[in-house]
């Protein structure tokens, strides 16, 4: 089997390596799991529950200050919910990334930091 993912020391898969390992069945192995996991899933079905809010309220007409509010509580969680991955990809991912020698995970949470507080 060709392999189409990139082998990190600090455990992440990129995007395309998602989507070509899901298309071909196999199944996706991080290779360990983040302390804060529940608390990031639990974030993110809050930030879900607030973007189905402003849908409903676009369908609905409501008016346009509600709609920026509730939009303001869905950057806010989704905000908060990047501070806990970051905050755990720096204390885990990024202590074993350095401990195994691998420099280019500076660089790649470098460029993760520039797209996520652009």
């Amino acid at each position: 089997m060709e392999e189409h993912t990139h082998d990190h020391a600090h455990g992440c898969v990129h995007d395309h390596d998602h989507e070509y390992m899901h298309s071909h069945g196999i199944p996706h192995s991080h290779g360990h799991v983040h302390e804060n996991q529940k608390a990031v899933i639990n974030r993110l079905a809050r930030a879900i529950g607030h973007l189905n809010k402003v849908k409903r309220m676009v369908e609905e007409g409501c008016d346009c200050s509600d709609v920026l509010i509730q939009l303001a509580a869905v950057r806010s969680a989704l905000d908060n919910t990047g501070k806990v991955i970051l905050n755990d990809h720096i204390r885990h991912c990024m202590v074993d990334a350095v401990a195994a020698g691998d420099e280019g995970a500076v660089d790649d949470l470098c460029q993760a930091i520039e797209k996520f507080i652009k």
